[in-house]
């Protein structure tokens, strides 16, 4: 049974994805996060890539080097960090993490936001990735 993780911090989402990704609880994956200087509240974190590659890293999942730009569902590799919900504060960009699996050949995207009444979501109309992180070996 695919249980997904929630985020519990408002700002969590990274760290929530990466935990998906690897298996891990919310609280395991935030305690490895912290350790590595990786805090949820940084607002740093909010519109930069790296510090998800480098929690992967550290565990020995690799990552494409760069953001690839979206172009379809079926184009996704097995498991990829999607960004969503893209939006500009004064300048910066933001998004939203999210994983997409595919399991037996279904795909399926682990959202951790914390108010969706399911965090398997199977409502790819909805939502509108910009570009994605491939994950090499999980």
């Amino acid at each position: 049974m695919l249980e997904p993780v929630v985020q519990e911090e408002t700002s969590g989402c990274g760290i929530a994805a990466v935990a998906n990704i690897l298996g891990k609880t919310y609280a395991e994956m935030k305690a490895i996060a912290n350790a590595m200087g990786i805090h949820a509240a940084d607002e740093s974190l909010w519109s930069d890539t790296q510090y998800v590659r480098r929690m992967l890293s550290s565990a020995g999942v690799q990552t494409s080097t760069d953001e690839l730009p979206f172009a379809s569902w079926d184009a996704l590799p097995d498991v990829a960090l999607l960004s969503i919900k893209h939006h500009q504060e004064e300048g910066r960009n933001f998004w939203h993490w999210v994983v997409f699996k595919r399991i037996d050949g279904r795909p399926l995207v682990l959202d951790s936001a914390s108010y969706l009444p399911s965090n398997i979501r199977e409502d790819f109309h909805a939502m509108q990735p910009k570009w994605f992180i491939e994950v090499k070996s999980a």
